[in-house]
């Protein structure tokens, strides 16, 4: 019997097992939890990009759509939705609103280069009123809901009925 080869009870030898499934890893294409997606949208080149007075983020003035760029990562507004890409003409990936940075959502309506018809009753000075989409966490910091929270619940349990200054 030769020693090098391990023969288990199906004929399969474990050389071969162990080969196959090195290749099998090798040829095997990661998989990434986003989904690109193609929105249509076509940059003939980098957008010039401005600083937002008060805001870590910047903002494409001459570009066709809503083009930010925050936290290294371009982010697009088009289609009642948000868009992340890594570079100024994507790939672009579709956001969960909660996945939205607060300083993009927090960028007045002036800054929009294509605002929504919606929009246009609402102050150009101020954010777009996300409450709708959003819920009223998206402007809250994270210890700030964490009070309202709190608050919210204080009449649960041993606090009901006591008013203040009771």
């Amino acid at each position: 019997m030769n020693d090098d080869r391990l023969v288990p009870a199906g004929g399969v030898t474990v050389k071969r097992f162990v080969l196959a499934a090195l290749l099998a890893l090798a040829v095997a294409e990661p998989v990434h939890a986003q989904v690109s997606v193609n929105i249509g949208i076509q940059l003939p080149g980098p957008p010039t990009l401005a600083v937002i007075p008060g805001a870590a983020v910047y903002y494409a003035p001459r570009a066709p759509e809503n083009i930010f760029f925050y936290a290294h990562q371009y982010w697009l507004f088009a289609g009642g939705g948000w868009h992340v890409g890594h570079t100024w003409n994507g790939p672009w990936a579709g956001v969960a609103p909660a996945r939205v940075p607060i300083p993009i959502l927090r960028v007045p309506v002036r800054y929009y280069r294509v605002p929504p018809a919606h929009w246009k009753g609402g102050r150009r000075d101020a954010p777009p009123r996300w409450e709708a989409h959003y819920g009223r966490e998206w402007k809250e910091e994270t210890h700030e809901r964490g009070w309202r929270e709190r608050e919210e619940n204080w009449n649960r349990g041993r606090h009901e009925g006591r008013g203040r200054g009771r």
